[in-house]
C-alpha cells in the first residue's frame, strides 16, 4: 500500500516543478532551467496484463532542448527497483523519442549509496544496459538551516527535511523551517509544504520532534499534531469521548491536507465538493482522495 511518506517525496515535483530549477542549480546539477513543465501520465502499463507506475513523470522543456524526468521515491534498499526502473526509462525513450532522466529521492544514507551505483542488466562480462540514477538524499541535499534560505526555496527545504529525515541535522533544519513560516505567514504555500514535511518524514524519528514543535502554535499549522491535540483538549478525561474527538481530530486534518494540495496545486473546489469533502469522516477515503490530489488534473476526478 502506498504510503503518505511515498507520497510527500515525490510530490514536490508534482506540486511545483518548476520550482526546483533553484534547487537544481544548487545541487549543481547540469540542467538548463525549465520554461515549461508538462506532466505526463505515470501509467506505463502494456497490453499485457502487468501494470506499471511510476511515481512522478514530467516532460521539462528548456530553451535548448525537452527531456523527460522520472521521480521516484525510495525509502529502503530493494533489488527488484533495478529491472522496474530499466522499464521505466526503455519505455518513456521509446514512447515519447525522448532522453529520459532518472530521479531517486532517499530518506538515508544506505538508500542512496545503493540507489547511486549504476544498475546494470548483464550476462557473464557483457553489459547489455546500464542505468545511471540522479539520487537526491543527505549525501548531496544540502541540510537548509537558515531561514532565509528557506522562505526564498521552500521546495529545496523541503527536500532537506525529508532527505535528512533519519540524519542528526534534521533537528536544526526542523527549527529553521518553523522560523522561516513564522516570519513569512501563513498561507497557501507554506501549508502546502508544512503538510509534505508531516508526510515525508511521517516514518522517522523526526516525525515526533516535528509535531511536538509545531504544536507551540495550533492556530498557525493544521497538521495531525495540531488537531490531536485540540481534539484531546476537548475530550480530556473522557476515554469514550476522547476517542471520538480524536477521531474528528483526524478527519478535519485529513481533510485540511487534501484541500491544501488542491489549492496549492491551482484546483478549486465547487461548493457541493468542498462540503462533501470537510463531512466526510472516513479516514480510508480521505487519504485516498490525499494520494489522487497529487496527480488529478482536476477536482471531478475525486469525487465522480
Amino acid at each position: 500500500m502506498i504510503s503518505s511518506s511515498h507520497e510527500a517525496m515525490h510530490g514536490i515535483f508534482t506540486h511545483n516543478p518548476a520550482a526546483f530549477a533553484h534547487a537544481f542549480h544548487i545541487l549543481d546539477l547540469p540542467f538548463p532551467d525549465p520554461i515549461a513543465v508538462q506532466q505526463v501520465s505515470v501509467d506505463l502499463t502494456e497490453t499485457s496484463p502487468v501494470e506499471r507506475r511510476a511515481d512522478t513523470v514530467l516532460r521539462i522543456t528548456t530553451e535548448h532542448d525537452t527531456f523527460l524526468l522520472v521521480v521516484e521515491a525510495q525509502s529502503r534498499t530493494d533489488s527488484t527497483r533495478v529491472a522496474a526502473w530499466s522499464y521505466y526509462v526503455t519505455f518513456l525513450h521509446n514512447k515519447y523519442e525522448l532522453p529520459v532522466v532518472l530521479v531517486v529521492v532517499c530518506h538515508d544514507k544506505q538508500t542512496a549509496t545503493w540507489a547511486s551505483r549504476p544498475l546494470r542488466v548483464t550476462y557473464r562480462d557483457w553489459t547489455s544496459f546500464t542505468l545511471q540514477p540522479l539520487v537526491l538524499g543527505p549525501h548531496n541535499v544540502p541540510a537548509v538551516t537558515d531561514p532565509a534560505e528557506i522562505i526564498d526555496d521552500l521546495p529545496l527545504a523541503t527536500l532537506s527535511a525529508i532527505t535528512h529525515a533519519r540524519e542528526p541535522e534534521i533537528g536544526a533544519i526542523l527549527e529553521a523551517i518553523i522560523a522561516a513560516f513564522h516570519r513569512r505567514g501563513h498561507d497557501d504555500e507554506t501549508g502546502f509544504y508544512a503538510e509534505l514535511i508531516e508526510q515525508g518524514i511521517s516514518h522517522t524519528d523526526a516525525a515526533q520532534l516535528w509535531r511536538d514543535k509545531m504544536a507551540t502554535d495550533l492556530s498557525f499549522f493544521r497538521s495531525e499534531s495540531a488537531q490531536r491535540l485540540r481534539a484531546q483538549g476537548r475530550e480530556q478525561g473522557l476515554e469514550q469521548g476522547l476517542e471520538q474527538g480524536l477521531e474528528q481530530g483526524r478527519a478535519e486534518q485529513a481533510a485540511h491536507a487534501v484541500l491544501t494540495v488542491l489549492t496549492g496545486r491551482g484546483i478549486e473546489l465547487s461548493t457541493a465538493q468542498r462540503t462533501r469533502l470537510t463531512e466526510t469522516t472516513d479516514l480510508d477515503q480521505l487519504d485516498k482522495w490525499l494520494v489522487q490530489a497529487l496527480t488529478a488534473a482536476r477536482a471531478n476526478e475525486l469525487f465522480d
